[in-house]
């Protein structure tokens, strides 16, 4: 049987050849942490390769995810359909082994990682999953959900502000099955971290409530093992493990220092590598009985067939319960939900009523929630002026994680990642809310949501100018353009309590990637609609009025500025003119439609249109094209009552009818 250095060097071997071949990479954080990589995946983590699905699995989270060449060489050595010619393609093109870990292209990846600090973070929304699942769903000794979530981490991860957010309601909630395990190896980029983080790390976390096991030696297994068992044995508080180790650790010029960090070793150096390791091997090659102490295809085999024996005496016991565990780990809507919506829409429809969108959200979270058990939301410090919170809310918390509705603080970044972490559970339909605005804090989380395509369901209100009095700051101008313009993302911003109820009902059906749903502080009226302009709201965009057979100029709007658009044409209308006004709730939606349905929206002989919408414009152009108009925000906003602020920046209706009376001169 190979010595347990003797395994950790098959990780250190590979992750430096493999970026070696690749001419750019991280071998520093590979080689350091080999040694805590043997023990953990060796003796603790349970998983199963052949199924990297398993729902009771352990998770691990690669938070330094520049390091990912540890990631693959351990998905690879312990049986993950990984073969080593991926990991001699490592950051090339098309492989399953890019620079950083990118959910979905190698089995085993649980997350995207790289941005640092998300991963932590993630982690924390998968330990808080756990939590919640085993909670509603646990029984006496069938205890079908219960494992843990592992997290690596370094310095850099600790820098970060999230890390702060995300550990802090780590320890508030008490997720006891979270074991993060830090780097500390005293280098990042710079060099020597002393000149600029000296934070007391150990005292830092027991303030936030955790189980911190400090001065590990993180190249000693024995060490290593007596605290993962510590941190295992604590069940009402997440645990740090603080592992000292050496950066390129067997590197004998380059460890310890920045050198390693961030690049190849270089030829010379990784044959003294070999040498001062006792690893004989070539480049990408492994010894047989290396790989098989690695390989944890049996093991996880057993593990999973024990677990599925446990669930198989559940369903027996709970059918009902079995059944809807299934029904949301598989992310399937429920039989009722077709008929949840078509009914609670007809009823909007028929009891029009004048309101803010986001109370018009709520009511929806009010009709939809109790049919979507899976759903989980939260706000960050906003309940109740974001109106997240429904009928059947339920607040979790340490001693009663049973609940379904998170109090997320002041962490609008934290809130976004780990919602992504609960996507990625799954089980789940997250959704969590701040002001529009302060998606600027929370922005690099959202596009993570949307590289990973995950179902996460972000809530933004108090959506323009419209709120008035709070001023610039509180104020979102630009922020729709960069949602918009962010890939697999839904961006909807509904004009009344229909086109609020359809787009919940598009978020929560989409399956996809991530949506935003954008809602107003101020009240709108509703508007009139039939029976296929109702199911046309699910396009994107639709025909909402013509004033003519043969439209002379179109208007499209969004939110607030559709009932502006709606009055301007009735002005128009007087004065002879022929107007078509288009909702337009989502672009990104409406782009997918067929050629034939968008140029019956916007017939392309139409060439005289201007778009409405209180914020930026520029993502108006390309549906006006260069003889259009666009009404929108050039500035920044002013602190002012909202209808004196759509006065000041000239968003009226009297703006709108001039400008459609210059286009017909």
């Amino acid at each position: 049987m190979p010595s347990r250095r003797h395994l950790a060097n098959a990780v250190r071997a590979l992750s430096m050849d493999a970026v070696q071949k690749a001419k750019s990479g991280h071998p520093g954080a590979p080689m350091g942490m080999a040694d805590i990589s043997q023990v953990l995946w060796c003796d603790y983590l349970s998983h199963n390769p052949k199924n990297p699905n398993w729902a009771n699995r352990d998770r691990f989270i690669l938070s330094n995810g520049h390091g990912s060449m540890l990631l693959y060489s351990l998905l690879h050595l312990t049986g993950y359909d990984l073969p080593i010619e991926e990991l001699k393609n490592f950051r090339q093109l098309h492989s399953k082994t890019p620079g950083h870990p990118e959910y979905g292209y190698a089995p085993g990846v649980e997350t995207t990682t790289g941005p640092l600090g998300q991963g932590i973070t993630n982690a924390v929304g998968m330990a808080l999953a756990e939590k919640v699942l085993a909670a509603q769903f646990n029984k006496d000794d069938l205890d079908i959900v219960n494992h843990y979530t592992y997290s690596f981490l370094g310095d850099g991860c600790l820098m970060e502000g999230i890390s702060h957010e995300a550990c802090s309601l780590a320890g508030t909630l008490g997720l006891g099955k979270l074991i993060a395990v830090w780097d500390d190896n005293g280098i990042s980029i710079d060099g020597d971290v002393q000149g600029w983080f000296t934070d007391d790390t150990v005292k830092r976390f027991e303030a936030y409530g955790w189980h911190v096991i400090a001065d590990v030696n993180g190249h000693e297994p024995n060490e290593i093992s007596a605290a993962i068992a510590k941190a295992q044995a604590q069940t009402d508080k997440p645990s740090l493990i603080c592992c000292k180790t050496t950066i390129g650790f067997g590197s004998p010029n380059k460890q310890g220092s920045e050198s390693c960090h961030g690049a190849p070793l270089g030829d010379d150096e990784i044959v003294l590598v070999r040498e001062a390791l006792g690893w004989t091997s070539p480049p990408f090659e492994v010894p047989k009985d290396v790989y098989a102490a690695w390989d944890a295809s049996k093991k996880g085999a057993v593990a999973e067939q024990t677990w599925n024996d446990k669930f198989a005496r559940y369903a027996q016991a709970h059918p009902e319960l079995a059944a809807e565990f299934t029904r949301r780990k598989n992310a399937t809507l429920p039989d009722v939900w077709e008929k949840t919506c078509s009914d609670y829409i007809s009823e909007l429809q028929q009891n029009p009523a004048s309101l803010a969108t986001r109370k018009a959200s709520q009511n929806t979270l009010n009709a939809y929630a109790p049919v979507l058990p899976e759903l989980l939301g939260g706000s960050a410090d906003l309940a109740g002026s974001n109106l997240t919170i429904h009928n059947t809310s339920k607040t979790i918390v340490a001693s009663d994680a049973s609940g379904n509705y998170v109090n997320y603080g002041v962490r609008e970044f934290g809130m976004s990642a780990m919602m992504n972490g609960l996507s990625l559970y799954g089980g789940f339909k997250p959704y969590g809310a701040t002001f529009l605005m302060f998606v600027e804090y929370a922005r690099n989380a959202v596009r993570m949501a949307a590289l990973m395509k995950l179902p996460v369901i972000f809530v933004y209100t108090h959506d323009s100018i419209g709120l008035g009095e709070d001023g610039p700051t509180h104020q979102p101008v630009e922020q729709l353009v960069a949602l918009r313009a962010t890939p697999n993302l839904d961006t909807w911003r509904p004009c009344d309590q229909v086109e609020s109820a359809i787009s919940w009902k598009s978020a929560i059906e989409k399956t996809d990637g991530p949506s935003a749903l954008i809602f107003t502080r101020q009240g709108l009226p509703q508007q009139a609609r039939n029976a296929a302009q109702v199911k046309d709201v699910e396009r994107g965009a639709y025909v909402l009025l013509d004033t003519g057979e043969h439209p002379d100029v179109v208007f499209i709007a969004t939110g607030s500025e559709v009932h502006l658009a709606a009055q301007a044409a009735e002005q128009l209308a007087i004065k002879g003119m022929s107007v078509r006004v288009v909702s337009m709730p989502c672009t990104s939606v409406f782009d997918r439609q067929s050629k034939e349905y968008r140029d019956s929206v916007l017939p392309p002989t139409i060439t005289k249109r201007i778009a409405i919408e209180a914020l930026a414009k520029d993502t108006w152009y390309k549906y006006v094209g260069l003889d259009g108009v666009v009404i929108g925000m050039d500035t920044f906003g002013e602190s002012a009552p909202a209808g004196e602020l759509f006065q000041h920046f000239g968003i009226t209706v009297e703006a709108a009818v001039d400008a459609a009376l210059a286009l017909q001169r």
